[in-house]
């Protein structure tokens, strides 16, 4: 299997499909309001030391599992650990299998208020009523559904044409447009009277705001953003060519991660200080209090739809490596070919994010007090994916120590001078930090 695997077929092809799988709902949507919830500045360089500390020895961990075993996330921890460790390939399956059934939920009401922004958003933001459209949207079932099953069409539609055909040439596509709609988005904001004032809530530390809570808050932020421990980085890792660098590669990914968190908040901070707007309002802030800013605006439905036109690319990109995760599986574990792991696959977890479309208003589908999707996202981002994570730093730390070294320097051929400092923050410093991120989030 390993022989005929598929590659990507460039560099950047590979650099755009990865960082396209970090680059989420949780750069665009999440970074700005809990950075704006933790103080701006001072929050924001805790965040970036997490980052290039904890988030990229993590992921060059990914990589090279995935590089030396040639296989999906379950495949690769069986050939390489045996054991229980497969057990660790099935927390990244599980992960991504459950967390696209509802991103995918929420990837489509990006969709939607792509063509709503033309719609009656505008006017039903400027009339203070943005709360009332958006519920009113999420809670109608057909709606909810139908955007869900479309977004998994489009997901399913790239992913069978394969690695270089479907994932690599969609993102060389998607990733150069996302960047190109967050800077018009940036210059629109900026410019924008009053946006200096969030610029400099946004971008001058205020380290008196830097509470215990918030450094926690900072860690788990770096964690979650780069996609780590759902198989994505383990599986993306298994396409990539003996001639790659792997450091190198790692460096590029989560620069491009970083930068797309970075850039939302000149996005979102100035906008919300020209209209006088709480930026650290809550999930709100993307589908309630943004189209109210946008309603404001000359030009507001332009604008709007480019903003959700953003965050849909940065879902889409991210919900395809989700699902390719289960696909290998399917290729490599299951023996299907691409074309019938894909459909198959898909329409489960299609048949799985309904209750996730369901529970936010159409029908009270509950689980201990959370909502279907509240639930699932629960157990897969406070539970799984730190233990799995944990387990990943452990494994590459302390079981396939040479292992790990002989695939990242090519049997020493290549220098990887950081080589003991990153074996000695997979031993002890990522297993704790993530032992406290995942304490911390068990709170139902």
């Amino acid at each position: 299997m390993s022989e005929n695997r598929e590659q990507w077929g460039s560099k950047f092809g590979f650099i755009m499909a990865a960082a396209g799988s970090a680059v989420g709902l949780g750069n665009i949507w999440r970074f700005p309001y809990i950075t704006g919830k933790y103080g701006g500045g001072a929050f924001v360089l805790v965040y970036l030391a997490v980052v290039v500390i904890i988030g990229m020895s993590v992921m060059l961990a990914e990589f090279s599992i995935g590089r030396n075993a040639k296989l999906d996330a379950v495949g690769s921890f069986r050939k390489l650990g045996g054991g229980v460790w497969p057990i660790v390939g099935w927390m990244g399956f599980i992960c991504a299998f459950v967390i696209l059934s509802y991103y995918a939920v929420i990837a489509g009401w990006a969709f939607a208020y792509i063509f709503k922004s033309f719609g009656g958003l505008m006017a039903a933001a400027e009339a203070g009523k943005a709360a009332d459209a958006f519920v009113g949207f999420i809670a109608n079932p057909v709606q909810a559904v139908a955007y869900h099953i479309l977004v998994m069409v489009i997901v399913v539609g790239i992913v069978c044409k394969g690695i270089s055909g479907g994932i690599e040439k969609s993102c060389k596509v998607l990733m150069p447009a996302l960047f190109a709609i967050i800077l018009i988005l940036i210059v629109r904001s900026v410019t924008l009277p009053g946006a200096g004032a969030g610029l400099e809530f946004y971008l001058k530390p205020d380290f008196s705001k830097l509470t215990g809570e918030a450094i926690l808050a900072a860690v788990g932020q770096g964690f979650f953003s780069l996609s780590l421990a759902m198989g994505i980085m383990v599986t993306y890792g298994s396409y990539i060519s003996k001639d790659e660098y792997l450091p190198g590669s790692v460096r590029y990914v989560v620069c491009l991660d970083t930068l797309v968190a970075f850039l939302s908040g000149l996005v979102i901070f100035p906008a919300a200080a020209a209209f006088g707007i709480e930026a650290g309002a809550g999930a709100g802030l993307t589908f309630i209090t943004l189209p109210a800013v946008f309603a404001k605006m000359p030009m507001g439905s332009l604008f709007s739809c480019a903003f959700f036109m953003l965050l849909f690319i940065a879902a889409l990109t991210s919900a395809i490596s989700l699902f390719e995760v289960t696909v290998a599986y399917g290729i490599d574990q299951l023996k299907m070919n691409r074309m019938k792991a894909s459909l198959v696959l898909g329409v489960l977890i299609a048949l799985l994010g309904i209750p996730s479309a369901l529970s936010q208003g159409a029908v009270p589908i509950n689980i201990a007090g959370k909502s279907f999707l509240d639930a699932a996202d629960f157990i897969t981002n406070n539970v799984i994916m730190p233990l799995g994570a944990i387990f990943i730093c452990i494994f590459v730390g302390w079981f396939w120590t040479d292992g790990a070294k002989a695939e990242i320097t090519d049997n020493g051929k290549l220098v990887f001078p950081m080589y003991t400092i990153w074996l000695w923050i997979c031993r002890i410093v990522a297993p704790v930090a993530l032992a406290l991120i995942f304490v911390n989030g068990l709170k139902w």
